[in-house]
């Protein structure tokens, strides 16, 4: 599997950010997908013991996002317009999960992608479907000073 890059100050896969998650996502070719393995604290809990659910959306953004970059070889930026999240059980802190996320389908303006956060014996706890599209210009302008540091971090 090939691991996919991050950013600096991404919440989600930030390398320097000092509250950040920083999960590490890779590509599996032969399912069509992106997996991260991860363990969410208890400092993101809502209630004790449980995720707290702004967490797993998140989570579930940054997956079914980076499915998309799969198929575009990073290179496509894209953002989300819409996600819908379904809530299927808690999703517990201090617990080995998997993030998986897939493309649906893709057009010239964007594309459908989807996830899932798995507990260890594959039961699901929370999934999205999601609709990106390419962002304003202005926007692409910005990100423009990131580009140097977005590349795979090893270790």
């Amino acid at each position: 599997m090939r691991k996919q890059p991050t950013s600096r100050m991404c919440f989600v896969c930030g390398r320097q950010n000092p509250v950040g998650l920083k999960l590490e996502f890779y590509e599996d070719p032969a399912a069509n997908q992106v997996r991260a393995d991860f363990i969410i604290p208890d400092k993101y809990q809502g209630y004790p013991g449980v995720a707290h659910g702004g967490i797993v959306s998140t989570i579930l953004d940054e997956i079914s996002g980076r499915a998309a970059m799969m198929e575009e070889a990073g290179s496509r930026l894209l953002v989300t317009l819409r996600m819908t999240v379904r809530f299927r059980r808690p999703t517990p802190t201090k617990t080995s999960l998997r993030a998986v996320g897939w493309v649906e389908r893709t057009s010239g303006i964007g594309a459908k992608v989807a996830g899932e956060i798995r507990l260890p014996d594959g039961a699901v706890t929370a999934s999205c479907t999601s609709l990106l599209v390419e962002p304003p210009d202005e926007f692409k302008e910005t990100w423009k000073e990131e580009r140097p540091y977005w590349k795979v971090e090893e270790g």
